[in-house]
């Protein structure tokens, strides 16, 4: 235990009662409003680390590709201590290329036994965008993790497809990280779905909010989610979805289908203020270099395959999309670009 807290950054001053039996303190990425500061118990981040070598078929070198204040970027640095193995650590002064995780990755991957290590999409799809010595790397790891923000499904299906043997993850902060892989909770870990969103328990749950309250046995996140054949399929979150015409719809469902269109890299979709529908579908696409997507032919395969409520009534191209936190879009900036 000694070794694990040794890589953990020094707690907050001024912890009181409960707050005290905490290891660490992390924000939130305040994607949905002010961040929050979520305690996390050794024993939880313990538990998070054990489980997850388990799923993956156990201990191994890690590389940090991420950055060390978020919870994603801790768990690396967590289970490289309670392996007692030194990770090695990705340089993202100048922003994540894959060039970079290239050069990163040979040291680890010339280390002994499995290695292991974690990205967000946007990571991902640079990395497979073009073959080269990123998309050769990341081939040579024995799992990818892919958290921090809803992956698409054409995302992972080409990552596959390529030979990078990508795990889905879904967890948070106040779940010391990703606790679903695949659909699938790790060890422990137990999930539900009350009136449509998504609660979760288990021995990698925080211990509360600093400030506010402790956690009980479960945790209601803010996101919602459906259980098929024993797979969690989470759905995004509540306060995304946009109501357009008496209908409301899930962002999700729309991004889908644009990222998967030809020439598509990614694409957010939000709901902006509109006097006749209420909220208007608005969807901001980023292209694969070089490729200029056909707007009208996005609005049809939206259109098919949605609705036709669902058709973005404003779409625009942009270079890249505004990021908050570890790898989640910015919803809010996306939306101001249309007002």
């Amino acid at each position: 235990m000694d070794a694990l807290v040794e890589v953990l950054p020094p707690l907050p001053e001024g912890l009181r009662g409960w707050e005290t039996e905490a290891a660490l303190a992390v924000e939130t990425s305040g994607s949905t409003g002010a961040a929050r500061t979520v305690l996390l118990s050794a024993a939880a981040l313990r538990a998070s680390a054990e489980a997850t070598h388990a799923r993956l078929g156990g201990p191994g070198t890690w590389l940090l590709a991420l950055p060390g204040a978020h919870i994603a970027g801790v768990q690396v640095l967590v289970r490289s201590a309670v392996a007692g193995l030194r990770p090695g650590v990705m340089d993202l002064e100048g922003g994540f290329r894959a060039s970079g995780f290239a050069a990163a990755a040979a040291p680890v991957l010339a280390e002994p036994g499995r290695h292991y290590t974690a990205l967000v999409p946007t990571q991902l799809a640079r990395l497979v965008a073009i073959e080269g010595p990123g998309l050769a790397a990341v081939r040579e790891f024995d799992a990818v993790l892919i958290g921090g923000a809803a992956a698409p499904p054409h995302l992972v299906a080409r990552a596959r497809e390529l030979g990078v043997r990508v795990v889905t993850t879904y967890g948070m902060s106040e779940t010391a990280g990703g606790c679903v892989y695949d659909g699938v909770p790790l060890d422990g870990v137990r999930t539900r779905v009350v009136d449509g969103v998504v609660e979760l328990a288990g021995p990698t749950l925080a211990l509360g909010y600093r400030g506010g309250e402790r956690f009980g046995e479960w945790f209601r996140t803010n996101d919602l989610g459906a259980v098929e054949d024993g797979r969690l399929e989470v759905l995004g979150r509540a306060d995304d979805v946009i109501v357009t015409g008496g209908h409301n719809l899930a962002p999700l469902l729309v991004e889908r289908v644009l990222a998967a269109q030809p020439g598509v890299l990614e694409a957010c979709v939000v709901g902006v203020p509109d006097a006749e529908w209420g909220q208007a579908v608005a969807a901001a696409v980023v292209p694969v270099p070089g490729v200029t997507p056909d707007v009208e032919g996005l609005r049809e395969a939206v259109r098919t395959s949605v609705g036709r409520f669902a058709t973005p009534k404003r779409l625009v191209v942009v270079d890249a999309l505004p990021l908050r936190g570890p790898g989640k879009v910015d919803r809010a900036a996306v939306a101001a670009t249309f007002v």
